[in-house]
């Protein structure tokens, strides 16, 4: 596997042995925190783009960034300029 990282080789080599030896519910618990934290990087992401829409817009249009616009728009409808 091809490491493209700053992280050390033998710092990379204990994360993914820590990785193996952690139990079913600590691998969800970590996968959660990630999906947290790519929805939270999104929405600042959002929030610098589009600074003068409301909390609930930036919801929206975060909401076409998971679940793709279509779906998007079926489920909470049009995003309203």
């Amino acid at each position: 596997m091809e490491i493209l990282s700053d992280t050390h080789p033998k710092i990379t080599a204990l994360q993914y042995r820590l990785l193996r030896q952690a139990s079913s519910e600590r691998k969800l618990a970590i996968l959660g925190e990630m999906n947290q934290t790519v929805k939270t990087l999104a929405l600042s992401g959002l929030r610098s783009r589009f600074p003068m829409d409301s909390p609930l817009k930036l919801h929206r249009r975060l909401a076409d960034l998971l679940l793709g616009p279509e779906l998007a728009h079926r489920v909470y409808g049009p995003l309203v300029d």
